[in-house]
C-alpha cells in the first residue's frame, strides 16, 4: 500500500463539506441579492446583480446591537467563569457531602427548556425591577452556561495531581489561594472551553433577550434581525447581512480556539 487516500473518499468528503456548507454559502447569496429580486424564481444561485443595501442597513441600523450582544457576551463570560471554577474545584477537590447529588441537579439544569427558565425570570424581574435590562439579560444568559461550565471545570480538575495542592498546602497556601495560584492557571484549556460557549450561547440568545428585554434601550443583534421581520415586508438581504456579520466573531473564536476546546472537552474522559 502507497499510503495514499483513495480518490473517492476525497470526493466524498468535498461533497459532504459542499452540501454542510452551502447554506453559509445561500446566506451570503441572500444578503447581496438585490430587494426587486428577492422572489425570483428559480432564484440566482450566483449573485450576478449584487448589491450591498443590505450590509449598509447592518452600518446604519445593527451596530449599536451587534455592540449590545458584545457586552451581553463578555459580562456572561466573566459571571459565567467566576461561578463556575470555584464551583467546580469545590466538587472536584474540596469534596462536599451530597457532591453526587449537585453533579446530578446540574445535568437536570441543562434539561430545563429555555423559555420555561425565561418566564421564571420574567416573574423575578418584574418584582426586582430588573426587566429590560443589561445586567438581568446577563445574569439569565449565565444560568445555560454555568451548569455545563462547572461539569466541563470539575472534569479537568479532577485530574489535578492531588500532590501539587499538598505542596502549596505545605508552603502555607490557603484554599483560595491554592485555587488562584495553582489550579486556574493550569486549567487554561478548560477556561478557554466554558468561555466561549457562554460566549455563543449569550451571542445567539433569543428567547432570553426577547422575553426580557424587548423594550429596554439596548437591543440585541438577534433582536434586531427580528425586528427586519415584519407583516407585509421581509427584508430578507438585510437579515441575511446582519446574519453574516454576525457569524464572523463566533467564526473567528471557534477557529482560535479549536485546539482549546477540544482539550478542553475531552478533559478527564481517559484517566492514566
Amino acid at each position: 500500500m502507497n499510503g495514499k487516500r483513495p480518490w473517492w473518499k476525497t470526493a466524498l468528503g468535498v461533497v459532504l463539506t459542499a452540501l454542510m456548507l452551502f447554506p453559509v454559502y445561500w446566506m451570503i447569496n441572500v444578503s447581496l441579492t438585490p430587494t426587486s429580486l428577492m422572489r425570483k424564481s428559480p432564484p440566482d444561485l450566483f449573485p450576478f446583480h449584487a448589491t450591498f443595501e443590505g450590509y449598509q442597513a447592518v452600518i446604519n441600523d445593527q451596530l449599536p446591537n451587534l455592540g449590545t450582544s458584545l457586552l451581553v457576551g463578555l459580562g456572561t463570560v466573566i459571571l459565567t467563569v467566576a461561578i463556575a471554577a470555584p464551583a467546580a474545584y469545590s466538587l472536584a477537590k474540596l469534596r462536599p457531602r451530597g457532591r453526587g447529588v449537585l453533579n446530578f441537579v446540574l445535568l437536570i439544569a441543562q434539561m430545563i427548556p429555555g423559555i420555561i427558565m425565561a418566564m421564571g425570570f420574567y416573574a423575578i424581574y418584574l418584582n426586582l425591577g430588573m426587566l429590560n435590562s443589561i445586567g438581568g439579560l446577563i445574569v439569565a444568559d449565565s444560568t445555560l452556561a454555568v451548569p455545563f461550565g462547572v461539569l466541563i471545570f470539575s472534569a479537568f480538575m479532577a485530574g489535578v495531581p492531588d500532590e501539587l495542592l499538598s505542596a502549596a498546602k505545605i508552603d502555607g497556601a490557603g484554599t483560595w489561594r491554592t485555587f488562584r495560584s495553582i489550579v486556574l492557571p493550569v486549567s487554561r484549556n478548560s477556561i478557554v472551553t466554558v468561555s466561549l460557549f457562554a460566549f455563543l450561547w449569550a451571542w445567539s440568545d433569543f428567547i432570553f433577550a426577547s422575553t426580557l428585554n424587548s423594550g429596554g434601550p439596548l437591543q440585541t443583534v438577534t433582536l434586531g434581525i427580528y425586528k427586519y421581520i415584519g407583516n407585509n415586508n421581509q427584508e430578507w438581504n438585510a437579515i441575511m447581512a446582519t446574519a453574516v456579520v454576525a457569524s464572523i466573531p463566533a467564526a473567528v473564536l471557534l477557529v482560535i480556539a479549536q485546539k482549546y476546546v477540544a482539550a478542553g472537552v475531552t478533559a478527564g474522559a481517559v484517566k492514566d
